[in-house]
């Protein structure tokens, strides 16, 4: 470092102990002292910058215009302070371009010599800060121009100070005409006579109704007009001053909404009871003539037995079992009306016992063999409908049966999060494109006066089996015979309560 004497005073040893990025110039602009720091930050080896222009630390795009400015500020030196508006562009010597912050000082020399003292700054991390600060509020302030909900800010007083788009679309009022005013005007009475205490009561207190938590109010247009919403309120602070977010969505189309459900719920709470007080009536009024024909019937058939020909018996036999289908019929209908809506208490049911029980019920023909796999889980159901479910699903199977060596097998596994139950046997089999009909209520695939049915028994399963949240389905192959099966849920009782 060369040795410089400014109003008798030697000014090296002050630059080598500043932590500052310091250096000296004369006028034709060359480097005549500089201290460590500035060769670090420029990466130059010691005094490898002496005598060299200031020119050759700023970038090359740039050399003209600051050879101007250097010409002006000797023209008229005076001091300029840090942070007076001189953000430059340096040039480190690997080529790399850094922002920088420069304070001149002029000085006078023992030789009479114009100098300026030039403190620099790198603010790179600064300038990196201040765009991420930058980026950061374009985005905030992209998400408040463009938020669905209506958005308003108001202070201590309750005072408003902004409101987005939204708020503006939805009060009425532009952020103009809003801004200034107390929010209590978005308010009918009497919450809008009360706002303002309650502001000085959490301010006070500390205490807490509406900030931080969620809550359904009235809003108040500019129009008048009142409108149901949900409102959401947060409190922050910038510096010394206390400010309140308040975050508004409009609600009217889903109270009208909930209304409406509430509506139809009523209809169909009114539908189902007269559907069950029908269905009991039908039951009652079908029932008692159909007692009295069945009677009549098996008299006739009894009586006169030796009066008929074969037609005529067999006239009396078809009559008598439509009959007795027609009040099997009557029964399915009311035990279907009667799912999810007569509920019992769900118990937990050993399945292997319950399938014992049903088996049994089944007294199937000798040449019929119904095996039940060992090891059934034990599920939290409602035993009647548990039972209703396979009790058709065997019965089924045996009364389709048209093998003369039946088999039936009742097996379970394990899928998961569900137990998956099936009831397979070796008869006729069914084709594809009858496997959605057979659920569905009152549908059979074989003659009734052939084979007695009600078509009332696997629309009942799917029924149980979906009130349980589970599915439902079968496989088969013709002639081979099929496979129904249905799932459970191993958590079903919640789900279906």
């Amino acid at each position: 470092m060369k040795n410089l004497v400014i109003e008798g005073q030697s000014l090296e040893w002050l630059l080598t102990s500043a932590t500052d990025a310091m250096l000296i110039i004369d006028h034709e602009g060359k480097i005549v002292l500089l201290n460590p720091a500035l060769e670090k930050l420029f990466g130059y080896a010691p005094a490898a910058l002496l005598g060299q222009t200031i020119e050759m630390l700023v970038p090359a795009r740039l050399r003209h215009a600051h050879v101007g400015q250097r010409a002006g500020f000797f023209s008229q030196p005076r001091p300029r302070a840090m942070g007076g508006g001189a953000e430059l562009m340096a040039l480190h010597r690997e080529g790399r371009e850094f922002p920088v912050e420069v304070s001149l000082s002029p000085l006078q020399s023992a030789q009479a010599q114009p100098l300026v003292l030039a403190t620099i700054h790198d603010i790179t991390s600064r300038k990196a800060a201040e765009a991420a600060l930058q980026e950061s509020e374009a985005r905030m302030r992209a998400i408040f121009e463009t938020a669905v909900d209506a958005i308003i800010t108001i202070d201590e007083r309750g005072i408003m100070e902004r409101l987005n788009p939204a708020a503006q679309a939805l009060f009425g009022y532009s952020e103009a005409e809003a801004a200034g005013q107390n929010v209590s005007i978005l308010m009918p009475a009497p919450h809008r006579a009360r706002h303002d205490g309650y502001l000085e009561h959490y301010l006070d207190t500390g205490e807490k109704k509406i900030i931080g938590k969620g809550r359904e109010v009235e809003g108040l247009r500019r129009d008048g007009t009142l409108f149901p919403m949900d409102l959401t309120v947060t409190e922050m602070k910038l510096g010394n001053r206390r400010m309140f977010t308040g975050m508004v969505r409009d609600i009217t189309a889903r109270k009208a909404a909930e209304q409406h459900n509430r509506a139809l719920m009523q209809e169909i709470s009114s539908a189902n009871e007269e559907l069950t007080n029908f269905a009991y009536v039908v039951s009652h009024d079908l029932k008692a003539p159909l007692r009295g024909i069945g009677s009549l019937a098996d008299w006739l058939a009894t009586d006169y037995a030796e009066h008929f020909n074969d037609e005529g018996r067999e006239h009396m036999r078809l009559l008598i079992n439509r009959v007795h289908r027609m009040g099997a019929l009557i029964d399915g209908i009311l035990q279907y009306s009667r799912v999810g809506r007569v509920k019992e208490a769900p118990l937990p049911v050993d399945l292997n016992k319950l399938l014992a029980d049903v088996v049994d019920l089944q007294a199937a023909p000798a040449h019929i063999r119904v095996t039940v796999a060992p090891g059934l889980p034990v599920v939290v159901v409602e035993p009647t409908r548990i039972q209703q479910v396979f009790h058709n699903l065997v019965s089924n199977a045996i009364k389709y049966m048209d093998k003369a060596d039946g088999r039936v097998e009742v097996a379970c596994a394990d899928a998961g999060a569900d137990w998956r139950f099936s009831v397979c046997d070796n008869g006729p089999g069914i084709e594809a494109r009858h496997f959605e009909r057979i659920f569905q209520l009152f549908q059979t695939l074989a003659s009734r006066d052939r084979v007695e049915s009600t078509g009332v028994g696997l629309a009942l399963v799917k029924k149980i089996v979906e009130m349980y949240h589970g599915q439902c389905g079968v496989e088969s192959v013709i002639g081979q015979g099929s496979t129904f099966w249905f799932t459970l849920p191993k958590a079903a009782p919640a789900a279906a309560n």
